[in-house]
């Protein structure tokens, strides 16, 4: 017997969500292994179950190969979350798979520290690491 309050379902389509596009420009210091940081404390999207608000600070760190994530993109890519019902597990795991989409960094690291709701905080972590180095 399935719960009336059960989470079935609520995130069976995520994977196919239609995110905005993430632009990138060339690096021009490909050659070179150094860390970008791109910190957030603005991050929100909706909670799928009740329908309210979570926010969230988010911290990206990446060593860029060809290209480097435009920012102003990156705010409009991060703000489109504003609307939508996903849960926090699932907004990591999605920023990870669309960042890495989009430049295809040496290695990638994400931090989402989710504000606190009903005495609980959620913070969740990905790395990234391709399989070879890109050059």
């Amino acid at each position: 017997m399935k719960r009336a309050d059960s989470y079935e379902g609520l995130q069976k389509d995520i994977r196919r969500l239609k995110t905005p596009s993430i632009d990138t420009w060339s690096n021009r210091y490909s050659d070179k292994n150094y860390k970008i940081i791109i910190e957030t404390s603005e991050f929100s999207c909706i909670c799928p179950k009740t329908g309210l608000p979570d926010f969230a600070n988010i911290r990206i760190e990446y060593i860029p190969a060809k290209d480097c994530v435009e920012l102003k993109s990156f705010k409009l890519y991060l703000v489109w979350f504003r609307d939508v019902g996903i849960f926090h597990e699932h907004v990591i795991n999605r920023i990870t798979d669309d960042f890495v989409k989009a430049c295809a960094p040496r290695w990638f690291h994400i931090t989402g520290q989710f504000n606190m709701r009903g005495g609980i905080t959620t913070t969740v972590t990905r790395e990234y690491k391709p399989r070879r180095a890109i050059r």
